[in-house]
């Protein structure tokens, strides 16, 4: 006999903030996202480029992106331009996702227009994964306004403007979605598996994943987040279910992003990045909220961390007093459903952070593993944006249909307000060496720009690099110093220092191929070759057909080859590693696997049987 089925359990329907009847529609509610990003980039599109703190940095790992993908080099490792043309391993190190859209963009647009389009695309992405968390407990109206608030809040608008990271402010896209597939439940009831494997496991990954592709301090607040909330969730809910589905997504999520993850971890060892965080402007330490300090070297540093403190705390105090709002007007649901619970998690969260913000915490920030890559204890208001939003139009919207009109209108014109703001004191003037132009001159040029100091080989100094060096300069020492200080104080190098006995031109370089070096002389006695190319593992270096080994060190870290008189042919090739073979196996076994769980999530959610 037929196994019969059962009965599907009848849940009853989640009542929305809002009601059902105040929605904005389906395709309303993006179109005014996209709108709101739209309004968030005139001041760009009106005064240009905001010249933020990093802003220099990651349009040159654009460019060195954009050259390396001209040459057939599909994935780059190596960033050719840094260091005045010496280069340094940044992209081994720094996650791919947005110097790679970037370089796209750059494809596609004018490089002036490229970091403008991409600020346009991450508040459309904030806004639209904010809407989709909100649209869990809320209708249209209020979950597209709540979009919009997130474009707006103070955090977004400082990221994008002040500080032009692209990469961290990528946060307000990946975060919000982990939050949302951590909470998702689709089948309230039936076995753990069912309940566990609903068809949020696979985007809960990918959003993981892509957290850790942006950027690294960003990838440990989402795994933190994504641990934290899975544990709330499995209380909340008193199933195992969470914990199984989070425990999944993360192997999963670690899994397809090891090409990148496996080599910048293995690989930490051949260059300096303990100066990511010991640094003193980016410990932890000193950048507690509205902490000052007698430093006068952290003038300027104290300067944004007050900002960046008024800001978070003003997010926190909104957050808390919508939510407060909410439980006064009854407008949070008070029955057993899923999206009362939901709350429960979306408030802990600025909750915890202002926790975090202050000394209270150090003891969490020195026990919880990879937590000093964070720098800075505001960089936690990416988790607070979202909650933030949701809280702020849960309050706000109001039950009588005409008032809306009315709040829509001052909700307006308060986000065109913070814009306005952001244009005049978050946006940064671009000095004119640091123009998308001037930038491009640079780089045609092959002046090249100025390194980071956690991607120099240890024991190392690279601003002891001098400028404009030859592509090979022949020494008697291989520790001879080269280049002097020019009056602005820059080392710079010229023939008439007479440091190089001769100088040779590259036959290849990195103009013409990022990855090799290939360097001919006629040298009149046996000596060193100074390349212009910074000591890394991964390059091997051949004279004359013979592997180079265990070369001396210079305190610039510029590679010295010994060379014979004579005839002489040196070449630098990039090779694969093995710590990188085993990333791309990883990845391909885990892409796989992910694939294997999504077709068998999708055939679970369309079975009747409650198994």
């Amino acid at each position: 006999m037929p196994h019969p089925r059962r009965a599907r359990t009848w849940v009853p329907p989640v009542p929305r903030i809002g009601g059902p009847g105040s929605g904005t529609g389906r395709a309303a509610g993006p179109l005014v996202i996209f709108l709101a990003a739209l309004v968030a980039i005139v001041p760009q599109l009106i005064r240009g480029n905001s010249c933020g703190h990093d802003f220099d940095v990651h349009l040159v790992s654009w460019l060195d992106c954009a050259n390396a993908w001209r040459h057939g080099i599909v994935y780059p490792h190596w960033t050719p331009s840094a260091n005045w043309g010496a280069g340094e391993p940044r992209f081994v190190f720094y996650p791919p996702l947005t110097w790679m859209l970037g370089a796209a963009l750059g494809f596609i647009l004018p490089w002036s227009l490229a970091p403008i389009a991409l600020t346009f695309f991450i508040f459309a992405g904030a806004g639209l994964a904010t809407r989709a968390l909100a649209l869990e407990a809320c209708n249209d109206a209020v979950s597209t306004l709540a979009g919009c608030a997130a474009i707006f809040s103070g955090f977004t608008l400082f990221t994008a403007y002040e500080r032009a990271a692209f990469p961290e402010f990528m946060g307000g896209i990946t975060l919000p979605l982990v939050v949302l597939y951590v909470l998702r439940e689709r089948f309230p009831s039936g076995s753990l598996i069912r309940r566990a494997f609903d068809g949020s496991t696979v985007p809960l990954a990918l959003a993981l994943g892509c957290a850790w592709l942006s950027n690294a301090p960003l990838g440990v607040m989402a795994s933190y987040l994504l641990a934290a909330l899975a544990l709330l969730w499995a209380l909340l809910r008193k199933s195992w279910a969470p914990v199984m589905r989070a425990t999944v997504a993360t192997l999963l999520g670690f899994g397809w992003t090891a090409f990148y993850w496996i080599p910048s971890a293995l690989e930490r060892k051949w260059v300096d990045i303990r100066q990511a965080y010991e640094d003193p402007g980016y410990n932890f330490e000193n950048n507690w909220a509205f902490a000052r300090h007698a430093n006068p070297v952290l003038a300027l540093h104290d300067v944004v961390l007050h900002t960046a403190s008024m800001i978070s705390v003003t997010m926190i105090a909104v957050a808390l007093a919508a939510l407060l709002v909410c439980r006064r007007r009854g407008t949070l649901p008070v029955q057993t459903t899923t999206s009362a619970r939901l709350w429960i998690p979306l408030a802990a969260i600025p909750i915890v952070v202002l926790f975090l913000l202050f000394p209270i915490s150090r003891p969490v920030w020195r026990l919880l593993p990879e937590w000093r890559f964070l720098q800075y204890p505001w960089r936690w208001m990416e988790a607070v944006e979202a909650p933030m939003a949701i809280f702020f139009a849960a309050a706000l919207w109001p039950r009588v249909q005409r008032a809306r009109i009315v709040i829509a209108c001052a909700c307006g014109a308060a986000f065109l307000a913070a814009t306005v703001y952001a244009g005049r004191v978050f946006f940064q003037v671009c000095n004119p060496e640091d123009t998308v132009a001037s930038t491009l001159t640079d780089l045609r040029t092959g002046a090249g720009f100025e390194g980071m100091y956690e991607y120099e080989p240890p024991n190392t100094d690279r601003s002891m690099i001098a400028m404009n060096l030859p592509a090979a300069c022949l020494v008697d020492d291989p520790t001879l110093e080269l280049g002097k200080q020019d009056d602005d104080g820059n080392l710079v190098w010229d023939a008439s220092q007479k440091t190089c006995q001769a100088t040779f031109p590259a036959v290849t370089g990195w103009e013409t191929d990022p990855e090799h070096l290939r360097i001919r002389a006629a040298t009149t006695q046996a000596g060193f070759l100074v390349l212009r190319l910074l000591s890394f593992p991964a390059w091997s270096v051949r004279v004359n057909g013979e592997l180079m080994r265990d070369l001396p060190q210079r305190e610039d870290g510029l590679l010295a080859v010994p060379v014979p008189a004579g005839e002489v042919n040196v070449t630098a090739d990039w090779v694969i590693t093995p710590d990188v073979i085993l990333s791309r196996w990883v990845t391909a076994v885990s892409a796989l696997l992910l694939l294997a769980v999504f077709f068998f999530e999708r055939r679970r959610a369309s079975s009747p049987r409650l198994s």
